[in-house]
């Protein structure tokens, strides 16, 4: 299975057996020799990968990622910086229209709801730590709205003396879509994956 992994400053230290790691490069003082992220997508795809990781997308490359996600690379992810899920689909909506592509908004949102499954919010929280906060599964189009369900959240009960914030992460309750695709490739979730009165 090969990977590849696209940032501004390779960081990410993957230990599967083929990966490859496309760095982006500024302009030199003469203002040439600038390789943006959106050439290494569409070079990543020419390398014909499984997955493709992208460190954050930020504005025009969102539209060849989530043309990568629609066309055979699952399992692929990215980042992006938002308060929320259905903020992070708004910003999301507003870079892919960044690459100047003859698309009304519908279709985009139409490709978002088609290429991403699941979202995972982290937040640094008041104690400085940062956590996953919600898991959100998008489960398709109701009309023109890209349609989102919480499977897990994390509920703060207190701070302790130390100001560390004190919570748990929980199921809302909400079987996720996926979970029968996941069986057949294998992954079977525990009896009370999804049960809200068992703490993770």
């Amino acid at each position: 299975e090969r990977l590849i992994t696209i940032e501004d400053a390779a960081e990410l230290q993957l230990q599967q057996p083929h990966v490859g790691r496309l760095e982006t490069r500024p302009p030199n003082v003469e203002g040439k020799g600038e390789v943006r992220q959106r050439e290494l997508v569409k070079n990543a795809l020419r390398m014909r990968p499984d997955r493709i990781i992208v460190g954050e997308v930020r504005g025009e490359e969102a539209f060849d990622m989530l043309q990568a996600m629609n066309t055979g690379h699952e399992g692929s992810m990215t980042t992006i910086h938002a308060n929320t899920p259905r903020d992070a689909l708004s910003r999301l909506e507003q870079m892919v229209g960044m690459a100047g592509m003859p698309m009304t908004h519908e279709s985009i949102r139409a490709q978002i709801a088609s290429a991403i499954d699941i979202i995972v919010q982290t937040q640094r929280l008041s104690d400085g730590g940062r956590r996953v906060i919600s898991i959100s599964e998008l489960t398709g189009m109701e009309g023109n709205v890209v349609q989102l369900q919480e499977l897990y959240s994390f509920v703060r009960r207190d701070v302790g003396a130390d100001g560390q914030i004190v919570g748990e992460f929980r199921a809302t309750g909400i079987r996720p879509r996926f979970a029968q695709e996941a069986a057949t490739l294998g992954f079977h979730f525990a009896k009370d994956a999804f049960n809200p009165q068992v703490p993770l």
